[in-house]
């Protein structure tokens, strides 16, 4: 599996705040967001349905990866995907942190790797249990 997804019937405004919600509780820090929407609409003048990137990182295991090499700067962020779908439903999903980090071969990357792999399942099953998430079917 190269990511984590699941799919709920909520509001996107609810499901961005769940899923913000859950990363702070995981002691991630949000670093970025991107409004895709926004963007392609101002810049492209494409219609794109509620579409949102989370720009996260747990701060400690970044400065633990980047004691232990230095270029891995690329992989640092977890990218957590907010998306409307056209059915009304929301999915979130992020990228499983073992198929970047942790294809390194390095023995404290892979180690981290799987830590970091983790924390993203608890996040996502924070998620879950936010209390206006309802599994979509």
């Amino acid at each position: 599996m190269h990511c984590f997804s699941t799919y709920a019937s909520m509001s996107f405004v609810d499901a961005v705040l769940a899923a913000k919600d859950a990363l702070k509780r995981q002691e991630f820090s949000i670093l970025a967001e991107i409004d895709m929407q926004k963007i392609l609409k101002e810049r492209l003048s494409v219609d794109l349905r509620p579409y949102l990137i989370v720009s996260a990182c747990s701060l400690s295991m970044a400065h633990r990866v980047i004691r232990a090499d230095d270029a891995i700067g690329s992989m640092l962020l977890c990218d957590f995907v907010i998306q409307e779908h056209s059915d009304g439903c929301v999915e979130f999903s992020v990228v499983d942190p073992a198929c970047t980090i942790g294809t390194v071969n390095h023995v404290v990357l892979i180690s981290i790797a799987q830590e970091l792999q983790s924390l993203v399942r608890k996040v996502m099953d924070d998620i879950e249990s936010a209390p206006k998430f309802r599994r979509a079917a």
